[in-house]
């Protein structure tokens, strides 16, 4: 076995790095061929990788290789070589359909899981369609084959998925790994269903019935949830049966958590395309059970236990409320990427989520009042509320005031991260709009006011409140830079914190108090309360800056810290220019590696950048490496 795997590394290396000259030798093509032939020998080896052998694995890059080398020549070299490599890929299908097989059952059990999950990536690798095969095993691999490619590439225009989708009612599942396999190739199929949802009778019965086996839970529930996210619009005749089948499980509690909060996106997505008093139907048979049983726990004395089932309550629903949105969205911006973009105006009346969210409400805030001081639940509420805010945009309005009173109270009794983050949400959306301005206005003063006493006693022990606060900071100076012309604000004391919190060991801090600094700079101009700040202690600031590129702070954050220079260098010229020849005075700042020249060299360098980011950069890199003495070291190569 060792010498066969040495022979198939020469004979492999030999053809992924020569395949190109090889081929060009169009007078010895049938030399080539006899290698390639010997590469498709050592990917059709015996046995069962990583198991009985492992040399398989080394040919896979080769095909992928040879592939690219003759689809780059002119069209009519093309058609020889497709000519002679046609029907070698043609053999590749039947061997990897082979190769991708499952042992037996009493041979996969005696492997360990290390072995099954090596298989298991193997099995990835292979993006190939397979001939139709007869014994279980071959319908797993050939299935396997098809979901491969439909994950791979578009086969919305293939005449053979009708055909596939026709047969899978009919195979015959006797075992786990075929019913998987079942549902994950319905799941790569759903974009496909949502173009001809006529089929969609055929598949759904059989992921419904998937859905109460606990061996299927990961295939059935994600299956299910591509399903409601790509055919939602076709999806509101079969959204009772859905509905029903999908409480029964998470009644029967036949899924783990996470399972179950995939579960509650696929009714967010589900719920989303149906008229607004049927979601509130569906929502209330839904959500009951969860709200009694939150009732219950909230009257009990705290504990690990209820902790546990409370959590998972409120995990529920800010899954559901996740993916339940009644407007039509332009489908190519919701991809997580930025804010969905509304295509229609939602229904008349307030918004389904809305109403139930005030519905609980009151619940809510009894089951915070208990549990403020856990960081867990008080995480889990603000989620169902920040996702809902995310969802909804402006359609959660009617809510603004009273959570804002409610964050309010929550960060004023005991801080935490979460609240923050929730509030930086709720001035992201709705600090512009003049009606809610007002209750956004008091809970970012709030806010700020009681962090800014967190950082007077200490603010070390909370590295995670100072980077929300940051964030938070810098959210209300891009959306609305007016909140700091307010005189209940103390702008000085949050620009000390910033100047303090670049001196923090932690990166994210580092780099959201860098994001703050960059946004706070360009308002010199038109906000006078900055501008005073920046006038009076602009030199503290950028003194932080230099030492952290002096040594202080870690390498990766040389990019932000040097955003901040070009900040300062483009909104406060004369001022930086003044800073830096006081600042780089001292002997031994921002290191005793760097000469007197070298520092005045990297002054002027930063003053003449006032448009190119890029170079600052740059100029930041270089000055770091020579602060740190790793100049034109081999460490410093890659940097």
């Amino acid at each position: 076995m060792e010498t066969c795997h040495g022979i198939c590394r020469i004979a492999v290396t030999l053809g992924e790095n020569h395949s190109r000259t090889l081929l060009e030798q169009v007078d010895h093509w049938q030399s080539f061929l006899a290698l390639v032939n010997m590469i498709m020998f050592c990917t059709g080896i015996p046995g069962h990788y990583p198991v009985n052998e492992t040399t398989s694995s080394l040919t896979l890059t080769f095909w992928y290789t040879l592939q690219d080398e003759i689809m780059s020549f002119e069209s009519d070299k093309q058609a020889v070589y497709l000519q002679v490599y046609r029907p070698v890929y043609f053999q590749l299908v039947d061997v990897l359909l082979h190769k991708a097989q499952f042992p037996t059952d009493q041979e996969y059990a005696s492997w360990s899981s290390d072995e099954k999950e090596q298989f298991r990536i193997y099995r990835l690798v292979r993006r190939t369609p397979v001939p139709c095969p007869l014994s279980v095993t071959h319908t797993e691999a050939l299935l396997y084959g098809f979901q491969s490619i439909a994950e791979t590439i578009d086969v919305n225009y293939s005449d053979v998925i009708p055909g596939l989708i026709g047969l899978i009612p009919r195979i015959s599942i006797n075992n786990v790994q075929l019913a998987d396999t079942v549902m994950f190739t319905i799941g790569a199929l759903a974009e496909w269903l949502a173009d001809h949802p006529v089929m969609l009778s055929s598949v759904l019965p059989l992921v419904l019935q998937a859905l109460g086996n606990p061996d299927l839970s990961v295939s059935s529930v994600s299956t299910l949830k591509k399903i409601c996210r790509e055919c939602k619009y076709d999806l509101p005749p079969y959204a009772t049966n859905i509905v029903a089948v999908s409480q029964e499980v998470l009644i029967k509690q036949i899924h783990k958590t996470s399972q179950c909060m995939w579960l509650m996106q696929a009714l967010g997505f589900l719920l989303s395309a149906l008229p607004v008093e049927d979601i509130l139907r569906n929502l209330h048979s839904l959500i009951t059970p969860y709200i009694q049983q939150l009732e219950k726990l909230a009257d009990e004395t705290p504990n690990p236990s209820n902790k546990l089932a409370i959590i998972h309550i409120l995990g529920l629903l800010s899954n559901l409320f996740t993916t339940l949105d009644i407007s039509k969205q332009d489908d190519e911006s919701a991809d997580g990427s930025a804010p969905p973009v509304k295509t229609a105006p939602p229904p008349p009346g307030p918004n389904p989520v809305v109403v139930v969210l005030q519905q609980v409400f009151a619940l809510i805030q009894t089951v915070l009042s208990k549990w403020l001081n856990d960081s867990q639940v008080v995480e889990a509420v603000c989620a169902i509320f920040e996702k809902s805010v995310k969802t909804l945009l402006h359609d959660f309005a009617p809510m603004v005031s009273q959570l804002s009173e409610m964050l309010g109270q929550m960060y004023s009794t005991i801080p935490q991260a979460s609240a923050l983050d929730l509030t930086r949400q709720m001035v992201h959306i709705f600090a512009s709009q003049t009606d809610h301005f007002p209750p956004i206005k008091a809970l970012f003063e709030l806010v700020t006011s009681v962090t800014l006493s967190i950082f007077q006693q200490g603010p070390r022990d909370h590295p995670d409140i100072v980077d929300s606060f940051m964030q938070l900071q810098a959210q209300a100076l891009k959306r609305k830079p007016d909140l700091f012309l307010s005189e209940s604000l103390d702008v000085k004391a949050v620009f000390h914190c910033g100047v303090l919190s670049l001196k923090f060991p932690e990166a994210p801090t580092v780099k959201s108090t860098c994001l703050f600094f960059t946004e706070l700079l360009p308002h010199c101009s038109d906000v006078p309360p900055l501008a005073r700040v920046v006038q009076e202690d602009g030199k503290l600031l950028m003194q932080a800056v230099l030492e952290g590129i002096g040594g202080g702070a870690s390498r990766c954050l040389m990019d932000q810290f040097a955003e901040v220079l070009f900040s300062l260098n483009k909104h406060c010229f004369s001022l930086l220019a003044m800073w830096l020849k006081e600042a780089l005075q001292p002997p031994g700042f921002p290191s005793s590696r760097v000469t007197t020249i070298q520092k005045d060299t990297f002054s002027h360098q930063i003053l003449r950048e006032r448009v190119n980011k890029r170079r600052v950069k740059e100029i930041v890199k270089e000055f770091t490496l020579l602060c740190r003495g790793l100049h034109g070291t081999e460490y410093a190569a890659d940097y």
